[in-house]
């Protein structure tokens, strides 16, 4: 007597998953970049509207302590940038924005941020 072999889809779902499995990752990975480059901007723009605040009240060494504070251990190689301008504080801001893990590699651009305050008397 021959052996019969049933041809069925037994195995077929392993088998898309396997294939699918990739593109779902990189999708991920994608958007969770996307959302570290969104997060990176946020503290960016804190961070200068901090320094903003507290140089126009206490000088120069006042805006870049202020800063730093908030900013997490991966950002804090930020380039801040503090200048007393006449009647307003500025401030530049310019983080590094990592690589999938933040405190490991960076991209070789860096997201900006600008803010301002005008001075006031420290009386």
């Amino acid at each position: 007597m021959r052996a019969v072999y049933r041809l069925d889809d037994r195995g077929q779902a392993a088998v898309e998953f396997a294939g699918t499995l990739p593109v779902i990752l990189v999708t991920l990975a994608l958007l969770w970049q996307a959302a570290l480059i969104g997060y990176t901007f946020s503290l960016a723009g804190n961070a200068a509207d901090a320094g903003a605040r507290a140089g126009a009240v206490a000088g120069v060494a006042a805006c870049g302590a202020a800063a730093r504070e908030d900013l997490p251990d991966a950002w804090q190689s930020a380039d801040i940038d503090c200048q007393d301008d006449g009647d307003l504080f500025r401030v530049s801001v310019d983080l590094p924005v990592p690589i999938l893990f933040p405190g490991a590699v960076n991209f070789p651009f860096e997201v900006p941020a600008d803010a301002a305050a005008p001075m006031e008397d420290p009386s």
